[in-house]
């Protein structure tokens, strides 16, 4: 999988370097001013690192690392400040022991995937402001756990319609928690020319859950436009 994520980093670092050299009148190579007033948009490909987390009991998780995928949208308010909102989205395999208070009762090993995702309001410090400038990020925001394991039998509905006949939904409750979250991280960025970015950064994630606190590292990359 790591390799499958350097690969892509390259393909996407090779392909703005080639647009780099495109000389049109709206899309000047950038160098100094670019950013100033101007909103951005960008696709992210993410890459998040695992976790193992013991808790009371000899209860105990292990979330595997994965590859996922977010958006960002984002106001430029000076060349160094960047205001963002930005997503992420991964979907990791993860292990669970869970014990029971009963000693006689034997451990449960659940084996599955669990859906994350991340909500997060950034500030953001370029440190120059230069096309090609390292950079600070910090953010608050909010950041949903799914276990993806049913906590109640299913809710099903049935109704007649009339365009596709007699339909049945059926709905799942699952053990989920929703929570406040934080992030710090670093990177660099390059602004290729004055409507094309790129961006590579590490950021670490904050929340708590029931069980106390956990963390979760995380390296982005970007291609945007600039507007």
């Amino acid at each position: 999988m790591l390799k499958r994520i350097l690969l892509i980093a390259l393909l996407i670092f090779t392909s703005t370097a080639v647009l780099a050299q495109y000389d049109h009148p709206r899309k000047k190579v950038a160098k100094s001013g670019q950013r100033d007033g101007r909103f951005e948009g960008s696709v992210i490909l993410a890459y998040q690192t695992g976790l193992t987390k013991s808790n009371d009991g000899g209860s105990q998780v292990k979330v595997d690392s994965t590859a996922g995928w977010g958006l960002s949208f984002a106001w430029n308010w000076t060349e160094n400040w960047n205001l963002s909102y930005r997503l992420i989205s991964t979907s990791p395999k993860y292990t669970a022991l869970i014990v029971p208070e009963d000693p006689e009762a034997d451990p449960l090993l659940v084996d599955h995937d669990m859906s994350k995702l991340s909500n997060q309001l950034n500030v953001t410090y370029n440190f120059r402001s230069k096309a090609f400038t390292p950079f600070v990020v910090a953010g608050i925001g909010w950041t949903k756990l799914d276990s993806n394991i049913p906590s109640a039998p299913p809710e099903i509905g049935c109704w007649w319609d009339p365009w596709w006949g007699y339909i049945c939904f059926e709905d799942w409750e699952t053990y989920k928690t929703s929570e406040f979250s934080y992030n710090l991280g670093a990177g660099l960025r390059w602004d290729v020319n004055t409507a094309i970015f790129t961006k590579a950064s590490y950021t670490r994630e904050f929340f708590k859950v029931n069980s106390g606190s956990i963390h979760f590292d995380t390296a982005l990359i970007e291609l945007g436009l600039m507007f």
